[in-house]
């Protein structure tokens, strides 16, 4: 874990992006609590939900949303569909200088979301949320999923040599130098998840983890597919690995380019979607 010693200029507003795929259900009180709880912290922020292909009422129910939510603004993934390429969609409109990424199925708890801005604020640019340490819960996990969850992120821990017990869960927080110093993203489903985080670390910025709790989703159906996504997130922790011990620090935060910033006052953002 890297300390917080460097000094980082003040953050102006919080970016929340939300990848959503058949959420109709969902989004309403996902949205409307968090909103109101960023809003009661005094927080600045937008939040992006990314529509990525949904066949029910999604598209509609962002709609209407935003009509009481200034904040909110309802983006449309054309395609191609997938967990990451929603994020990678949100995160290159976002005109904060920090993001949360965030579920749609209100399994990650609105207070955390400020804890994460407040140890932005104190110098860290990045936060990783854990499960699985002292504070942390776990309510309704699927067993099974459960199990496999440990070992995958035991597995992380090892290769990585770092304390870091809770990888795979997607609900994190970065600055946007973090997001741009990880370019290009690779991963286009559920293995983002491990991209960013573990990019982020083997490229130098600074992190700390705090503890979280997670709810299990009460509508939908869960997005992830375990016997879809092994062999991918296999690839993702092998080419990340294989940067940490091989690349001789080519890509490491000392030596990569500055990537500059997308131009807020026209919401659009540098770079490709990828």
């Amino acid at each position: 874990m890297k300390d917080s010693s460097q000094r980082l200029p003040p953050l102006t507003r919080l970016s929340i992006v939300i990848p959503a795929r058949n959420e109709e259900e969902a989004l309403p009180p996902t949205l409307t609590d968090l909103h109101q709880r960023l809003r009661d912290a005094r927080i600045p922020h937008e939040i992006l939900v990314v529509n990525d292909g949904s066949t029910d009422r999604t598209a509609a129910v962002l709609d209407d949303l935003a009509t009481r939510i200034p904040e909110l603004r309802p983006l449309h993934n054309p395609g191609p569909h997938g967990f990451g390429r929603a994020i990678i969609f949100g995160l290159n409109a976002m005109k904060g200088d920090a993001v949360v990424v965030v579920m749609a199925d209100a399994s990650d708890h609105p207070d955390h979301v400020v804890r994460y801005w407040e140890k932005l604020n104190e110098g860290y640019e990045c936060v990783f949320g854990s499960r699985f340490i002292a504070g942390g819960e776990v309510h309704d996990y699927p067993k099974v999923k459960l199990f496999i969850n440990r070992i995958a992120n035991k597995l992380i821990s090892v290769l990585f040599r770092i304390p870091l017990n809770d990888t795979t869960n997607a609900f994190k927080a970065y600055r946007r130098e973090v997001i741009e110093g990880c370019r290009p993203f690779l991963a286009p489903h559920f293995n983002l998840t491990i991209e960013i985080p573990l990019k982020a670390i083997v490229r130098g910025f600074s992190w700390t983890i705090v503890p979280i709790s997670w709810h299990n989703r009460k509508t939908g159906e869960a997005k992830l597919k375990i016997r879809e996504m092994g062999s991918r997130y296999f690839f993702i922790m092998a080419y990340v690995w294989l940067e940490k011990y091989f690349s001789r620090g080519d890509y490491h935060r000392d030596r990569a380019p500055v990537r500059s910033a997308p131009d807020s006052s026209s919401g659009t953002a540098s770079g490709s979607q990828n």
